[in-house]
């Protein structure tokens, strides 16, 4: 583990076995990149992070892992859109993808194998999110994969709603000459839900366990009903392909996503996203969890390459 200067920033590089990560952990415990050695000397890259990054919108970089919390993606107030309302009744404001990939954070503690960073709640997340409460995440790096562990405490004295997730953009493709076409997903989804535009949850397009990442109906499409915790992607019939494992149970709740989605055709990355629940979380209840006073709810999520 060392401090490294890169476009007038200061990060930190792992290496672990084969693998290099790379992230700055104050600013929304940015996970910014993975790659792998191979034995032939080449490396690829697993997290795609651009060249180009604006630092100084570092939040909106596409790339790395941002940290969704408390919720994931568009959430909405009675057709409203960046709205949300609690138990209390009262409407407050809510980001898409919530505060905390935009928030501060304090690194508890850094060794060799990874580091555990504490949200610090700035203005913004106060209005959003009232609560008395601790958020950390704790990322551990292996030689060929990584777990990332969420944990909210609630120190208030009421129950805190909450349902969180992940945004990894993946490298793809990653072979030279090669297209999404050539690449398949395995998702053990019984349901497939999508979003309106009020946030309802809706029936989503009609899939094969195995699929095309070049078909268009995976975009923006919540993959639930899991069967199995484990998403497989990668080349057909070649080694290298990339497990996301979603949760620490061989078959998650019955409300816990997986979101598939890339930005355009020709993006040099696919997002494979492990949630708790659909979006809109606090509006439709699916995948709402609540942690009572005095407790704490953890999230836990891995990858891998084999």
């Amino acid at each position: 583990m060392e401090k490294v200067a890169y476009q007038g920033q200061t990060l930190t590089r792992w290496r672990v076995g084969q693998s290099t990560f790379l992230a700055q952990p104050e600013r929304g415990a940015r996970l910014m990149n993975w790659n792998l050695t191979l034995g032939d000397g080449s490396v690829r890259d697993v997290l795609y992070w651009p060249e180009d990054a604006n630092f100084a919108e570092f939040a909106k970089v596409r790339g790395g892992n941002p940290i969704l919390f408390p919720f994931n993606a568009r959430v909405f107030d009675r057709g409203e859109i960046h709205f949300w309302r609690a138990a209390d009744g009262v409407r407050r404001p809510m980001p898409i993808h919530g505060v905390a990939r935009q928030g501060d954070f304090k690194v508890t503690r850094l060794d060799a194998r990874g580091f555990v960073a504490q949200f610090m709640p700035g203005d913004e997340a106060r209005q959003c999110y009232p609560f008395d409460y601790e958020f950390t995440v704790t990322y551990r790096f292996d030689p060929v994969g990584l777990s990332c562990e969420f944990a909210l405490t609630n120190l208030g004295p009421d129950p805190i709603p909450w349902s969180a997730g992940h945004h990894f953009y993946f490298t793809l493709p990653w072979s030279e000459g090669t297209t999404r076409a050539d690449y398949m997903i395995r998702i053990p989804a019984a349901k497939r839900l999508r979003q309106d535009a009020t946030g309802a949850l809706i029936a989503g397009p009609a899939l094969q366990p195995e699929e095309s990442l070049a078909n268009p109906a995976l975009v923006d499409t919540f993959h639930t009903a899991l069967r199995s915790n484990e998403v497989v992607f990668g080349e057909k019939d070649r080694p290298g392909d990339v497990v996301v494992r979603l949760g620490t149970e061989k078959v998650p709740p019955p409300a816990a996503t997986v979101v598939t989605w890339t930005l355009a055709d020709d993006s040099p990355f696919y997002c494979v996203e492990p949630w708790m629940g659909p979006a809109n979380a606090p509006e439709h209840k699916v995948g709402l969890h609540r942690v009572a006073p005095g407790e704490t709810q953890k999230f836990a999520v891995s990858v891998g390459v084999r």
